[in-house]
């Protein structure tokens, strides 16, 4: 019996996971949302890690240790989801384009623009992080789903 790439396996435990969702959700979930939100939370893991062995442990400043861990992270769920999630097989470099600039707008829109809008107008900041982070995983779902990885249609030759 041939194995199972991982992608595939990856791929039917959303679905299956989704199928026995309580409360109707198991219509309105899609399982490429479940498998977003399980990539992103393990590389949301990841940047923390890297944030604290990069300041903790090697001493750099707090704005590098961000940024690096930041990237790192971003790029970390871009190849997850690419493979994983969406299964994309699309060249790469238009995909990789159409991230960078897809987390540019999330970084000024919901990072700053929300999460720092809501703290200036009084709300406490970790609520307001946690605000902007919710509008932010919706963003990236929905870029990565219909702009980044969607699925287009292949040219008939004649």
């Amino acid at each position: 019996m041939p194995e199972v790439p991982i992608a595939d396996r990856f791929a039917r435990l959303c679905e299956t996971v989704v199928r026995v969702l309580p409360f109707g959700l198991s219509r309105i979930v899609a399982p490429s949302f479940l498998g977003f939100a399980v990539i992103n939370g393990f590389t949301f893991g990841v940047d923390l890690a890297l944030l604290t062995l990069f300041h903790g442990g090697l001493t750099w400043p707090v704005w590098l240790s961000i940024s690096v861990a930041y990237v790192v992270a971003f790029g970390l769920s871009f190849v997850l989801n690419r493979a994983l999630n969406f299964r994309s097989h699309a060249p790469v470099g238009r995909q990789a384009v159409l991230y960078v600039v897809a987390i540019a707008v999330n970084y000024a829109a919901f990072l700053l623009g929300l999460g720092a809008g809501l703290t200036a107008l009084g709300v406490e900041y970790h609520l307001s992080r946690l605000i902007a982070g919710a509008c932010e995983g919706v963003f990236m779902y929905s870029v990565m789903r219909w702009v980044v990885f969607a699925k287009r249609e292949e040219p008939v030759s004649v």
